[in-house]
Formats: C-alpha cells, structure tokens, sequence
C-alpha cells in the first residue's frame, strides 16, 4: 500500500519546541507525531467499542429484564482487581 500525506499541522512554536526536546535517539518529529496519532486513532476505537459494548448490554437488559445490582458488578471489579494485582506480585 503507498503511503499518504496528513494535512499540516499547526502549531505553537513553543510546542514544537517541546516535542523536539523530546525526541529518543534518531528518532523523527515525523515518527513521533505517527505514533500519536497511531495511539490517539487506537484509543478512539477502543472507547468507541465499549461503548457499543455497554449499549448492547443495556438492550439485552432491557429486552430480557435481567440487570445485575451496582453493588455485586463493584464487588465483582474489586475482586478481578485484587486477583490481577496478586498474580503481577504487587
């Protein structure tokens, strides 16, 4: 597939300046601002998708009538953070 252009950007030159400052060892301001928008793009998806999953669950609630009390699904969390948090040795 052939690569594309993404518009100009923009910005504040104390900004710019900024993220030059960061830059790792040979690493591009090109490189960097891919991987941002790389990240920004795979974040949006990834709320978008719980969010979907969350109104499909609302649905099936709605047309089945089974809902779950707030207080068993929080005791639910808790419990599957305590168990990740035993098993990374924290």
């Amino acid at each position: 597939m052939k690569s594309a252009t993404m518009p100009a950007l923009r910005v504040q030159p104390e900004l710019r300046q900024a993220a030059e400052e960061i830059l790792r060892p040979g690493e591009t301001l090109s490189a960097f601002v891919e991987e941002a928008v790389r990240r920004n793009v795979a974040l949006r998806r990834s709320q978008q998708e719980f969010i979907a999953r969350g109104l499909a669950s609302r649905d099936q609630a709605r047309r089945t009538g089974v809902y779950f009390p707030a207080d068993e699904v929080l005791q639910e969390l808790d419990d599957m953070l305590a168990a990740a948090k035993l098993k990374a040795g924290q």
